[in-house]
C-alpha cells in the first residue's frame, strides 16, 4: 500500500468539509472591502469582491454540505494545514485579479505574502493602489495573523480529536484552558483587544482613521504592507513610529504570554524563558545598533541615530517589515555590523504562538540552554544528573526529544535558507541583497533590498512564495507531504519491479 493511499477517503471527505468552512470564512471576509469602495466612492472594485465573496461562499457551502467530516488523524490534519493557506491564497487572490490590478501570479504572490503575514507587495508604486484594494491587503495579513485554520477552529460549534490536532498542526502548543475551543476564544478576545489599543495608538499619534486601521492590521499581525513605498516613514513621525513599535512588540508575544498580563500574573510573565529572551535581545541589538550608527553619525543626530536604529531593529525581530531606513541607505550608509544584527534578528524572529515568524525565541532559549547543560555535564561526573527545567506558560516538560527536535528545526530551516539562497543567487549576482531577502522572506518579515519586483521571473516568485510558505507553517508539514509523496514513488518503482 503506498504512502498516499494510507489517506483515505474518509479523510479526503473530512478534508474538504473543514476546507468548506474556510472558503465560507474567507467569502464572508471579502464581502468587508464592499462597504470601503462606497466610503471611498471606489465602485469599481465592488464586482471583484463580490464575484469573489460569491465563488468562495458558494464553494464553502457545496464543500460543508456535501462531504461529511470523520475524526482526523495527526497526520491528516497536517496535510490538511499545508495546503488549506495554499487554497486559502488561491481564492484571497482573486479580487486582486479579478479587478485588473495584477497578473494571476502576482495576485497569488501579494494574497500569500499578506495571509503568511509576511510583506512583500507586487504593487509597484504602492501610490496607485485605492482604498479598496490596500483595506483587503492589510485585512489578509489581520486574519493571517491570527491563523487561517484558528480562525475556523473558533467557528465551529464542536470539540474533539480532530479540533485538538488541527490546533496543533498550525504550530500551536499552548492551552490556556483545557478546552482548545475556549483558549481560541480568549486569544480571539485578546487579539480583538490588541486591535483596539492598536487603532487608538496610531489615532493619538496623528493617523488619519483608515491609515490608523490598516496599520494596525498590519503592525498586530507583524505582516508589514503599506500603502505608500516609504512605509511608515513616510509620515515622518516619532509618534507613530512609537505607535507602530509597541503594537509590533505586543504581536510579537505569545498570546498565553499576555493573558497572563491581562490577569496581572507580572512574576510569571516576566520570568519567562520567552521574554527573558526577548528582554536580552531586543535591547542588546538596538544599542549596538545605535551604538554603531552614532559612531559614524549616519543621521546626524543623538536622538535620530536612536530613533532610527531602534524602530528597525524592532520591525525586523518582530518580523514586521516596516522601514524607516531602507536597503540602499543600510548597505551604503549604516555599518556593516548593523547589517549583519538586522539580518540576525530576522532570522531569530518573535514569540511561539504569537503572529510573529522566524525561529522563535523559544527555541533560541532552549539551544542555550542546551548549550550550558552540555557544558556543565562534562565538569560533572559522568553519573551525575542535570536537572534541564525552564520557566514558561504552565511547564515545559524538557527533555532529550523536545531538545533534538528543537536542533533538528534550525538546522532545516538554516539548510532551507541556505538552499534559497543558491537558487536565488542563480539570477541575482548580487550576495548581501540575497541574504537579506531571504532571510526576510523565510522570517515572514518582509524587509527588502529591492531585488524581487513585479517583473521578477516567476520561477524567483515562486521560491519566495515557497519560502513564505515554509517559514509561517515551520516546514515540518511540508515536510511530511514530501516525505509521503516520496515514499509513494519509490513503493510503485518496487511494485512496478
Amino acid at each position: 500500500m503506498s504512502a498516499m493511499s494510507r489517506i483515505k477517503l474518509n479523510d479526503i471527505s473530512t478534508m474538504i468539509h473543514y476546507m468548506g468552512y474556510i472558503c465560507l470564512f474567507l467569502g464572508l471576509f471579502m464581502l468587508t472591502p464592499i462597504i470601503v469602495a462606497i466610503i471611498y466612492n471606489e465602485t469599481n472594485f465592488i464586482f471583484s469582491f463580490l464575484v469573489s465573496g460569491i465563488i468562495s461562499i458558494s464553494l464553502g457551502i457545496i464543500f460543508i454540505k456535501f462531504f461529511k467530516r470523520y475524526n482526523m488523524s495527526l497526520k491528516v490534519a497536517m496535510f490538511f494545514s499545508t495546503f488549506i493557506w495554499l487554497i486559502a491564497s488561491f481564492l484571497g487572490a482573486l479580487p486582486f485579479f479579478m479587478s485588473g490590478e495584477l497578473s494571476f501570479i502576482n495576485s497569488f504572490f501579494e494574497a500569500i505574502s499578506g495571509f503568511t503575514t509576511t510583506g512583500f507587495s507586487m504593487f509597484n508604486p504602492i501610490e496607485s493602489t485605492g482604498f479598496t484594494i490596500n483595506f483587503w491587503r492589510g485585512l489578509t495579513q489581520w486574519i493571517g495573523g491570527l491563523g487561517i485554520i484558528f480562525t475556523m477552529i473558533i467557528i465551529l460549534r464542536s470539540s474533539g480529536t480532530s479540533i485538538m490536532r488541527l490546533y496543533n498542526a498550525e504550530g500551536r502548543s499552548e492551552r490556556i484552558v483545557p478546552s482548545i475551543r475556549n483558549t481560541s476564544k480568549i486569544i480571539l478576545y485578546i487579539y480583538l483587544i490588541l486591535t483596539v489599543i492598536g487603532f487608538l495608538l496610531f489615532i493619538i499619534s496623528g493617523l488619519p482613521i483608515f491609515d490608523s486601521l490598516f496599520y494596525t492590521f498590519v503592525t498586530l499581525s507583524t505582516g508589514g504592507f503599506g500603502i505608500t513605498s516609504n512605509s511608515i516613514l513616510y509620515y515622518n513621525s516619532p509618534w507613530v513610529e512609537l505607535a507602530a513599535m509597541i503594537v509590533m512588540i505586543l504581536g510579537s508575544i505569545n498570546f498565553a504570554l499576555i493573558y497572563l498580563l491581562f490577569k496581572k500574573k507580572f512574576r510569571e510573565f516576566f520570568s519567562d524563558i520567552e521574554i527573558k529572551v526577548a528582554i536580552i535581545l531586543i535591547p542588546l541589538f538596538v544599542i549596538i545598533v545605535s551604538a554603531f550608527l552614532i559612531k559614524f553619525n549616519v543621521y546626524g543626530s543623538f536622538f535620530e541615530n536612536i530613533r532610527f536604529g531602534t524602530f528597525q531593529v524592532v520591525s525586523a525581530i518582530s518580523t514586521t517589515g516596516l522601514q524607516t531606513a531602507f536597503y540602499p541607505d543600510i548597505i551604503k550608509s549604516w555599518p556593516a555590523i548593523t547589517f549583519f544584527i538586522i539580518l540576525i534578528s530576522m532570522i531569530i524572529g518573535g514569540g511561539s504562538c504569537s503572529t510573529s515568524g522566524g525561529i522563535k525565541w523559544l527555541r533560541i532559549g532552549l539551544l542555550f540552554k542546551a548549550i550550558f547543560w552540555q557544558v556543565k555535564s562534562f565538569l560533572l561526573p559522568g553519573g551525575a544528573v542535570i536537572p534541564k527545567k525552564v520557566n514558561h506558560f504552565k511547564g515545559l516538560k524538557v527533555n532529550n526529544d523536545l531538545l533534538r527536535i528543537t536542533g533538528l528545526f534550525v538546522f532545516l530551516y538554516l539548510l532551507v535558507y541556505v538552499v534559497s539562497v543558491l537558487i536565488v543567487l542563480c539570477y541575482y549576482n548580487n550576495l548581501s541583497q540575497v541574504l537579506f531577502e531571504i532571510a526576510s522572506a523565510m522570517g515572514n518579515v518582509g524587509l527588502t533590498s529591492g531585488i524581487l519586483t513585479p517583473n521578477s521571473p516567476d520561477f524567483i516568485k515562486v521560491v519566495f512564495m515557497v519560502d513564505f510558505w515554509l517559514g509561517r507553517l515551520e516546514i515540518w508539514p511540508v515536510l511530511l507531504v514530501i516525505l509521503m509523496g516520496v515514499t509513494t514513488i519509490r513503493e510503485k518503482i518496487k511494485f512496478n519491479h
